[in-house]
């Protein structure tokens, strides 16, 4: 089974005085990059939100946002009451103003306002876990959705590319001939007499550069390895990008060893569903 990188999860909790978001959102990467955003109350949990996070998704770049919205007002700042009368005094002493304009000029100096710091309540960030537990479970059945879909292309570009090779081979049958009659003529037309055995001996050697019987059977196996590790529990995107890689090299092997116009035409269309599962194995867990 595998599972996609891309993935998205989400739970809003209803609290009395607020409501709370929390967002996962995941995309392809080739290690884990997490990016976390909450209110400074949760700042304090951050490492146990991030090795929450690591562990359940493992890998993908990865965006976690916590937003608060407020249930009416909250007054955060506060009057310190003693610093402003002594600022109004004080400038009662400089001018003689009404009493209300010394006010305004007291509450805009230094330590006039203080800011109340928002303390973690524990009881709401427990249930802010259980909201994370919310998302990331819904992120991970997003993530196998998602899989699913890649798993049925790739069975159908692998049978596509079993198909090429088995068009190859029903050609590979005479080509070999082909070539060895072509060069018998070509030596005939010379009219010159010819050591027959050192030129079968010649011959042998120039056509298994020609031979692909080995790229054939290794592509072969290579395709059938690859539908293997998709059955596998665990998903494992880099490994499906190694053996592409090897699926890769036999195919160029055979383009470049065929010497047969129509197989390099199926080895083009060969590279064509390659380059597309390539593209996908990136997004793969």
């Amino acid at each position: 089974m595998i599972e996609s990188m891309t993935g998205y999860g989400k739970e809003v909790i209803h609290l009395p005085s607020k409501t709370i978001s929390v967002e996962i959102k995941s995309l392809n990467s080739k290690g884990l990059d997490i990016n976390v955003r909450i209110p400074s109350a949760y700042r304090e949990k951050e490492l146990e939100i991030r090795d929450k996070i690591a562990k359940t998704l493992k890998r993908g770049k990865i965006d976690f946002t916590v937003s608060v919205d407020i249930a009416g007002e909250i007054v955060r700042n506060q009057i310190n009451k003693a610093v402003v009368n002594q600022y109004i005094r004080q400038l009662a002493d400089i001018v003689n103003g009404d009493p209300l304009e010394l006010l305004k000029m007291a509450v805009r100096m230094p330590d006039s306002m203080s800011a109340q710091a928002e303390t973690l309540d524990e009881a709401e960030y427990a249930k802010l876990l259980s909201a994370l537990n919310t998302a990331l479970k819904r992120i991970q059945e997003f993530r196998i959705y998602e899989g699913e879909i890649l798993e049925k292309d790739f069975k159908q570009r692998i049978k596509n590319i079993q198909s090429l090779l088995t068009k190859i081979e029903k050609t590979d049958g005479n080509r070999i001939e082909a070539i060895r009659n072509r060069l018998h003529k070509a030596v005939s037309e010379l009219k010159e007499e010819v050591d027959e055995n050192r030129f079968e001996q010649e011959l042998i050697f120039y056509i298994e550069k020609f031979d692909i019987t080995e790229e054939k059977v290794r592509l072969n196996s290579h395709l059938n390895y690859f539908l293997e590790v998709l059955k596998s529990k665990e998903s494992n995107g880099k490994k499906l990008g190694f053996i592409l890689q090897e699926i890769g090299r036999e195919i160029n092997t055979i383009g470049s060893k065929a010497n047969d116009a129509s197989i390099q035409q199926l080895v083009v269309q060969m590279k064509d569903e390659l380059e597309k599962m390539k593209e996908q194995t990136m997004n793969i867990l």
